[in-house]
């Protein structure tokens, strides 16, 4: 699997993405900087966490037209996979891949900590090594984390099976006190409506190693290696 990590002013969890990868395919991803223009075939993009373009004028705004986003939503057209984990969600939505926009937290305060998260559908090709209803446990690092989108937006999302994961407690309920930043209907991540592109806020990547203090991250990555291999 060959597999790119886009890299902008402020990414910081680039090269945690590109350990996580290496560790579940074996080979290390091609680290892309934002401004290149020409992308060699690919089976796999993510767009990182961090803070590109320090969050100037809105998370993920100014990234979502560097001019490695165009290949980026050539590829994807094409189908090829493209996942965005925290900033690398908001920078989708920015950029028009994915509906809807990530706002300020509601308590607007910075959120770190573990969350609980309820699979919601495991046909993606990120999602396909966990079960429909799993819960897992992931991290998150986000000061604009609160997902929202028009009613109608949100209808077609849970009628086509877009919701790929939504906060929930450790039992698997989803009610507000499980939510960490406000999100509507507790959503963490969405896909687009072929499944092949999807916006996280939780980081996979973080909880991929045991000596970070968990796994369930690692099955994303091991997913789309069975998929994409």
């Amino acid at each position: 699997m060959h597999a790119a990590v886009i890299v902008f002013p402020g990414s910081n969890c680039d090269r945690d993405v590109a350990v996580a990868l290496t560790q579940a395919t074996g080979r290390a991803p091609l680290m892309l900087w934002h401004r290149e223009t020409e992308v060699p075939p690919l089976d796999l993009i993510v767009v990182p966490g961090g803070f590109s373009y320090g969050d100037y004028l809105r998370a993920g705004a100014l990234a979502a037209h560097s001019p490695v986003v165009r290949e980026v939503k050539a590829r994807a057209a094409k189908g090829v996979p493209v996942l965005g984990i925290c900033n690398g969600f908001q920078v989708l939505c920015e950029a028009g891949m994915l509906p809807g926009v990530l706002m300020r937290n509601a308590g607007l305060r910075f959120v770190c900590k573990d969350v609980w998260l309820r699979v919601e559908n495991a046909a993606t090709p990120f999602t396909r090594g966990y079960r429909s209803g799993q819960v897992v446990r992931m991290p998150i690092a986000h000061n604009d984390g609160n997902y929202y989108a028009d009613a109608t937006t949100l209808d077609k999302l849970e009628g086509e099976g877009r919701i790929v994961f939504r906060y929930c407690h450790a039992d698997g309920r989803v009610d507000d006190a499980a939510n960490p930043n406000g999100a509507q209907r507790g959503i963490a991540g969405i896909a687009d409506g072929r499944g092949s592109v999807l916006g996280m806020m939780p980081h996979p990547e973080r909880a991929a190693d045991a000596s970070l203090g968990g796994t369930d991250g690692r099955t994303m990555f091991q997913s789309l290696l069975t998929v994409l291999a």
